[in-house]
């Protein structure tokens, strides 16, 4: 329960530091982008204030997530997690939507040429370090902590990264004369988002569909080398890369008490869990050698 506690601060304090930096680019993007008419740029910053609103569905879906096991979910809450992290992805298609909805309003419309200046280009280099610095310090951190919820928001804020490299290329474009440049990135920028929402929809499909988390053979290794142990077949596991499920079949000889097999079943989960610090439940259903 102590690590589960100190992982949900660590997720939680990650999610307030990335929202107020999103926050920070967001406006920059947002003001001078309709500032100057730049369709690119302000798409870029509405991709970011989607970035800052899915740190707050992190929040909250971190918030439920921590609640301990109950009556009525005796597996305790971290799915919310996942579902928050799904919740990111839907957000991704909204974004992709109206930056296309955007950029096609541009090229077959009437917009005015962005206004181009060094201010622009200081703007974008500037929040597109910021970026970069929270994709990989939120990757690292989810990575570390196992984290769907973080490893989400990081591909979100890694999609704004090749975001920000597309708008600098529409501004020099643009400063070239090429003002077609402008809605042309933003459309290319519609299409990287879409790729992002589909990977984060895909991590979350994994746990929603209970896709296998661990290999079973590796399991079935670690699970012969507790003493009395004469097989293991039937392994099942389950859950997101934080929570792990395991269920499976050990082998034993038929004349051990039951003293003696419950020994060998707490024995099995002990190793188990030791071997594989991401689960956190495992039943053991005990066998006859030979029999599967």
């Amino acid at each position: 329960m102590k690590v589960r506690t100190e992982r949900v601060r660590v997720v939680r304090k990650t999610l307030w530091i990335v929202l107020v930096l999103n926050l920070v680019v967001a406006g920059a993007k947002l003001g001078y982008g309709l500032f100057t008419g730049s369709v690119a740029m302000t798409a870029d910053g509405f991709h970011s204030l989607f970035d800052g609103s899915s740190n707050v569905i992190g929040l909250l879906g971190m918030a439920l997530a921590a609640r301990p096991p109950d009556e009525s979910h005796p597996y305790g809450h971290g799915k919310y997690e996942t579902y928050a992290s799904a919740a990111i992805g839907g957000m991704l298609v909204v974004a992709a939507w109206e930056v296309g909805r955007s950029a096609v309003e541009g090229l077959i419309g009437d917009a005015r040429s962005p206004e181009v200046t060094v201010l622009s280009f200081v703007i974008m280099l500037l929040t597109l370090a910021v970026n970069i610095w929270v994709t990989l310090y939120e990757r690292r951190v989810g990575k570390r902590v196992g984290s769907d919820l973080l490893l989400a928001d990081a591909s979100h804020t890694a999609s704004d990264v090749l975001v920000s490299l597309g708008v600098i290329g529409s501004l020099v474009a643009v400063r070239l004369g090429i003002a077609i440049a402008d809605p042309i990135i933003a459309l290319i920028v519609a299409l990287a988002i879409i790729r992002t929402a589909v990977a984060v929809l895909s991590r979350a499909e994994a746990t929603f569909s209970d896709r296998a988390r661990l290999d079973a053979e590796e399991v079935c290794a670690v699970v012969r080398e507790v003493e009395g142990v004469e097989g293991c077949h039937s392994v099942r596991t389950r859950g997101s890369m934080s929570e792990v499920f395991v269920d499976l079949h050990a082998e034993v000889d038929p004349g051990f008490t039951v003293e003696e097999a419950h020994r060998i079943s707490s024995a099995v989960a002990d190793r188990i869990e030791g071997a594989f610090p991401e689960v956190v439940d495992v039943l053991v259903h005990l066998c006859p050698s030979g029999i599967h």
